[in-house]
């Protein structure tokens, strides 16, 4: 979710028309459709009246020569925004068993002119003034800035799929803190509570689409579980739906005073439960710094209203600090806002060093437990929203073990770290941007895709406050001819119509989720053919992704419980330093050396084994430059990998397999003050 901003101003009370009270007592029931018959891919009853799909041809389906899939990735999407945030910042729903114009209907407080809009006006300017009928005259909304109106309506999203999209990320998301300062609400802030609410809604769009197609598992909405499943939906010709979560405070995990508000205990719950619902991807940081991590900031005013949000949940603003590599956070937004009144008397948002951009909080003890639960369960992590303190850890995390699970999914993330996920056999989606800017960031990366043999993706973040591609206009050299064909060339798309409305991207820009098909050929246009055919691999690479994570094994560490002696120990009256606690399996204990330069740590592994692959999880004292050596018998050793540019952390240090029976780290200079401290050494045949 991505939230843009614009100056508040107050307006006067209004009244809801009598003219809503005659929409709502509308109900449609389904009738059979014109086109159902032998043609698998059309209802044999929809819902009438409903918007119109405008896609002929028959979906794609199989694998192409290779036996891959094929298809274009969202992973990154909010079907049920709607009932975030208190249930009255986005309006309109999905679906509705009562008909399209209960579903495609304004939230009371907007009518009859939007007078009270607040949200519209926050987030869009001008005075939020706005016709509020939905179906059938759409006549100011969904549009392609505004940002607080229903833009997945199941229909949409069928024209999605039918223009060649097979996979769908469906984020389950809210804030509490939004929902709590917001003015209209219909229920309360609890954030996992919402959760569970979307999840159900999401099975039960699933059963809805069902029942148009004649009963369950036939409908084209398919919620997957498992890579192997994705596939099988995928080559049915279907789309297949993911779940994720995207929340400020996951299992309750808010920090107040920098003191947490959950235990281990409760993030295995959490996780527990996620898993059970369906959920396979989830973010544990979003927009506040919680007891799991810091965050990636936000920019200009709405970087000020989110850390007034932050204090006001946490206590506390965003801290900075200088960045110690080339990886950055956004710059954090300083520039006025409404919010800054909600802070309590005497109380101001602080300024910021410029040449200090990176926030002082990484992942925590807790946020690490988080990971490494994560890890067990085989679910996929999202970067996007991370610190990079916090990220840096995670993908040193990930590469210590191998574990491909990352995702970013819709450009949030320091454009630094993409090699390192596609190294690890993650997956990278861009924001949905305008064709030209999404083309060029796209073509930025094609070696790297080239490299990994990957493709790509995109994340439209719908219902996510964003903004999507505005109209390049008609009178541009290369605008959308309508109708066009598909990328598999089987179908034939024309404009989109619901109700008295037909949207055209050249003048209207990507105003709902039926646009995508548009977009990717604006793209095509723009960008050309390579571009496209890389998204269109989209689908064989996300599925790489997890199906990795679903079968990475964790490595046998044959340095856990082993012998271990060292040069020296730092004398404590009340802690051990010893050698052995570097590999007790433990991180809250660490061998700690003597303060000067050259001093080592070796470990009898018991027996011969084959050796490629030591981790370092380093305390703050740390080894700038040191050796990994290897011997068969203690006596004749080996160097096996070095380096003289050690930044502490987690390292690891891989290498050809080598038969060895001891290992030992030589530290040849001291990266801080004090001597060298190891948490854990972990050693692995590969």
């Amino acid at each position: 979710m991505t939230i843009a901003g614009r100056p508040y101003r107050r307006h006067r009370q209004i009244t809801v028309v009598s003219l809503l009270l005659l929409v709502l007592s509308m109900t449609f029931g389904p009738t059979p459709s014109s086109a159902a018959g032998a043609d698998w891919w059309n209802p044999t009853a929809r819902p009438a009246p409903d918007s119109r799909i405008n896609v002929t041809g028959e979906p794609f389906t199989g694998t192409n020569a290779q036996g891959e899939v094929r298809g274009f990735v969202d992973a990154h999407d909010h079907l049920f925004a709607n009932e975030a945030f208190g249930g009255r910042l986005i309006c309109g729903k999905v679906f509705s068993e009562a008909g399209v114009a209960d579903a495609l209907k304004d939230c009371p407080e907007h009518y009859p002119d939007g007078s009270l809009a607040v949200f519209d006006y926050i987030t869009k300017g001008g005075d939020g003034r706005h016709d509020p009928v939905g179906w059938p005259t759409f006549k100011d909304w969904p549009a392609h800035d505004s940002l607080t109106h229903q833009q997945n309506y199941y229909a949409w999203v069928e024209r999605a799929w039918r223009g060649g999209q097979r996979v769908l990320v469906n984020d389950l998301v809210t804030n509490g803190v939004i929902c709590s300062v917001y003015f209209f609400k219909d229920r309360g802030c609890d954030e996992m509570t919402s959760i569970r609410l979307q999840a159900k809604l999401t099975y039960d769009l699933q059963a809805y689409v069902d029942k148009m197609y004649g009963g369950t598992g036939k409908g084209w909405f398919r919620i997957v579980t498992d890579s192997a499943q994705a596939r099988q939906v995928i080559t049915q010709g279907k789309l297949a739906v993911i779940l994720g979560v995207e929340t400020s405070e996951p299992f309750g995990c808010k920090q107040v005073l920098d003191i947490a508000q959950c235990s281990r205990e409760d993030i295995d719950k959490g996780l527990d439960e996620l898993y059970s619902l369906g959920v396979r991807s989830m973010f544990l940081c979003h927009k506040f710094d919680n007891a799991l991590c810091g965050v990636r900031f936000d920019e200009g005013g709405l970087g000020t209203a989110i850390n007034v949000g932050q204090f006001l949940s946490t206590g506390t603003f965003w801290k900075t600090e200088k960045c110690t590599g080339p990886q950055h956070d956004n710059p954090i937004g300083t520039a006025a806002s409404a919010a800054e009144k909600d802070l309590p008397a005497g109380v101001e948002v602080p300024g910021y060093d410029e040449n200090a951009q990176c926030n002082v909080r990484g992942l925590s003890d807790l946020g690490e437990y988080a990971v490494r639960g994560m890890m067990e369960r085989k679910m996929m992590l999202e970067i996007d929203h991370m610190s990079v303190k916090a990220t840096g850890r995670v993908l040193d995390i990930f590469e210590s073990a191998s574990y491909p699970g990352v995702l970013s999914s819709h450009s949030w993330m320091d454009l630094n770290w993409t090699e390192r996920v596609y190294g690890l056999g993650g997956f990278v989606a861009q924001y949905m941007n305008g064709s030209e800017g999404f083309s060029a960031e796209a073509k930025r990366t094609d070696a790297l895709r080239d490299k990994y043999g990957v493709g790509y993706g995109f994340g439209t973040d719908m219902n996510g406050v964003g903004g999507w591609p505005a109209p390049r206009g008609t009178g541009t050299a290369n605008p959308v001819t309508y109708p066009f064909r598909s990328v598999d060339g089987g179908s034939l798309i024309d404009r989109q119509t619901t109700g008295e409305r037909t949207w055209d991207l050249n003048t209207d820009g990507a105003a709902h989720y039926g646009l995508v098909p548009d977009w990717i050929e604006d793209i095509r246009l723009v960008g050309g053919q390579d571009v496209v055919d890389d998204l269109f691999r989209g689908a064989e690479s996300y599925l790489d992704t997890w199906g990795g994570t679903e079968n990475h094994r964790a490595g046998v560490n044959l340095a856990e419980g082993a012998a271990a002696s060292a040069s020296s120990q730092e004398w404590n009256p009340f802690t051990s330093y010893a050698a052995g606690r570097a590999v007790d399996g433990d991180l809250a204990t660490r061998w700690a050396g003597d303060w000067s330069d050259d001093q080592w740590l070796r470990i009898d592994l018991g027996a011969t084994n084959l050796v490629g692959r030591v981790t370092l999880d380093w305390e703050r004292a740390y080894g700038k430059s040191y050796r990994i050596q290897l011997s068969a018998d203690g006596r004749d050793w080996r160097t096996a990998w070095s380096t003289t540019t050690g930044d502490g952390g987690l390292d690891t240090a891989r290498f050809t397999g080598t038969p060895a029976r001891y290992v030992r780290v030589q530290g040849v200079e001291r990266g801080t003050e004090w001597g060298y401290s190891l948490r854990e050494v972990g050693v692995h045949s590969g």
